[in-house]
């Protein structure tokens, strides 16, 4: 999967996202990336919390937050170690 900053997790089935989740985090750690955002819909809010509890233990999340624009669809997480500077939460 290409590592740019964004991941569409309606790809992926629901048991999955967890480990898909920590593997894009490593890949773009790996990439230098400052930021990723993680589109997981909006549904009743099982992926969101899903990915909301990844972040919240990866060592590697500095912060994470809503994503703004998509109504509570995804959610951004600035990371330790990436090159560049990120928006501002």
């Amino acid at each position: 999967m290409p590592v740019d900053g964004v991941l569409d997790l309606h790809f992926f089935a629901p048991r999955d996202i967890e480990s898909v989740v920590e593997e894009y985090i490593r890949a773009a750690l790996e990439a230098g990336l400052p930021e990723i955002r993680l589109i997981h819909g909006r549904g009743i809010g099982v992926q969101r919390r899903t990915v909301h509890a990844v972040l919240k233990r990866h060592p590697a999340v500095e912060t994470f937050w809503d994503a703004p624009e998509s109504h509570l669809g995804a959610t951004v997480a600035r990371l330790a170690g990436g090159r560049g500077g990120g928006a501002a939460s």
